[in-house]
């Protein structure tokens, strides 16, 4: 498969804050991946960078096989960009924006945005300006479904939705992506929408990737961890073992690997220990918190 995304090497600087460094990923086409980080790991200055609007301190980006820095515009035309806010213009009504938007858009595809919006109960004579920032949001995503671009770019997707509304678009947008083969790269702070909707996950920590894997693997292979610890061994010298809290001896912590290979990583760090448990993460909001820690 052809990758839709391609970043070598990223660095980027806030003044002399570093915010990652060697940032290097693909997405491939017909994938929805996910980037998940906490607040400060660089998830909106690498949208920021994939869409043009940040030049990295060094390093490549291309989108459809060209630098974003020289991407031509109609290779422009084939990504759908939406920025955290869904900025709108509140003075048109549902139906005077989408008439605005198709005339920029030579492959407009009015049944995706009209389609949405009728499942969701909003009136095409409805003006956005009285509309709730959920319903603003749904008007945005639908005239970027509707622009039928190769590629969505899509910062803090969900905003301003209720649980109900959120499952119905992200069924809504991943048939969508997936009967077109549409490639999609978004965030979003809700992690559970995440997991209904994505392919692979990306997990910033602060410095650069934490890791980068399928969903699957990410839910198969991660383990909750505890045991009672029995000396003063230090547990970073266990490579396997993810952000420890000590609680009165007995350890939390989260791994990604089997109990037989954390036996042996922990004998090999004489680490003395009973009562060890292992069990599967529930969520991916639990492997998450296991992988970057809880604070």
């Amino acid at each position: 498969m052809a990758n839709i995304i391609s970043c070598s090497n990223l660095t980027h600087y806030y003044g002399k804050r570093l915010i990652y460094k060697d940032l290097s990923f693909e997405v491939e086409e017909g994938r929805i991946l996910g980037l998940l980080g906490k607040n400060g790991t660089g998830k909106t200055t690498t949208i920021n960078i994939l869409n043009g609007f940040l030049k990295p301190y060094s390093g490549v980006c291309k989108l459809l096989g060209e630098d974003i820095r020289k991407i031509k515009p109609e290779t422009r035309r084939e990504i759908g960009m939406l920025m955290e806010g869904h900025i709108q213009y509140p003075f048109f009504t549902v139906e005077q924006i989408e008439k605005y938007y198709s005339s920029f858009y030579p492959k407009w595809n009015k049944d995706a945005y009209f389609g949405l919006l009728e499942q969701l109960k909003v009136l095409p004579t409805q003006k956005l300006s009285t509309m709730s920032c959920g319903q603003r949001s749904q008007v945005a995503l639908g005239l970027i479904m509707a622009q039928n671009p190769k590629l969505l770019i899509l910062d803090d997707f969900s905003l301003g939705l209720d649980p109900g509304y959120r499952r119905l678009f992200v069924d809504y947008l991943r048939n969508y992506a997936k009967e077109g083969n549409k490639t999609i790269f978004l965030t979003s702070h809700i992690i559970q929408d995440m997991e209904r909707l994505i392919d692979d996950c990306i997990i910033l920590d602060y410095g650069g990737i934490r890791i980068h894997s399928s969903i699957q693997h990410i839910m198969n292979t991660f383990r909750q961890c505890t045991f009672k610890l029995l000396n003063d061994a230090d547990l970073s010298q266990c490579k396997e073992i993810l952000h420890p809290l000590n609680k009165n001896g007995f350890i939390e912590c989260g791994v990604m690997c089997n109990e037989d290979t954390l036996r042996k990583e922990l004998d090999i760090a004489n680490i003395n220990y009973e009562n060890l448990t292992l069990s599967c993460a529930t969520t991916l909001e639990d492997a998450f918190i296991g992988l970057t820690g809880k604070y």
